[in-house]
């Protein structure tokens, strides 16, 4: 069974970007894959900025990457680049803790005039940790996840049908096949 890790940047919790996260890993889930996630808002604050390798939870973290088969790499943008809180992440990760990997880009900003952040700021930082592997991925816009009065989030249809063909692409670079029905709800 293949394990799949999101790396989720967001540095608060309630963030419109675990409405496409938790889409994606519920589908994923669904589809018998292994799912792991390393977010932000679990990690020891000041042990993440410090890069204290020694600290546990942050050993954990490393490990879990280092075990996946493929990595989700999702953050909100802020001034048209990924989260700080996501860098410091990355910059936990060994040289080549991305090699062998596809990995799928996942963003949400304010406006579409941010999507381009994807190819000049991360696809650089991947390459980086030797992934050569990098989908298509998607980008989202606030207004396309809303907020449910139970604390969960309501995607849009189109958003939906995009994210599903990332998933997709996904299982694909993984050498597996889910029909699409599974896939999606």
């Amino acid at each position: 069974m293949s394990r799949i890790v999101f790396i989720i940047g967001s540095p608060k919790e309630g963030s419109r970007l675990f409405g496409l996260t938790d889409y994606l890993e519920e589908q994923l889930t669904l589809a018998g894959y292994s799912v792991a996630v390393v977010s932000a808002t679990e990690l020891p604050a000041e042990e993440l900025l410090r890069a204290d390798f020694s600290h546990p939870v942050i050993q954990n973290a490393v490990s879990v990457i280092e075990e996946a088969d493929a990595i989700v790499i999702a953050s909100p943008l802020y001034k048209a680049a990924y989260s700080g809180a996501l860098k410091t992440i990355l910059d936990l990760i060994p040289q080549k803790g991305f090699a062998d990997k596809p990995v799928l880009p996942l963003f949400i900003g304010q406006s579409v005039m941010h999507l381009l952040a994807v190819d000049y700021a991360l696809k650089s930082v991947v390459a980086a940790l030797g992934g050569t592997r990098i989908l298509g991925g998607v980008f989202s816009v606030d207004q396309w996840v809303g907020r449910l009065e139970d604390g969960g989030f309501k995607l849009t249809e189109k958003l939906k049908e995009r994210l599903d063909d990332a998933l997709a692409e996904l299982v694909a670079e993984l050498g597996g096949y889910a029909p699409r029905s599974t896939l999606t709800h």
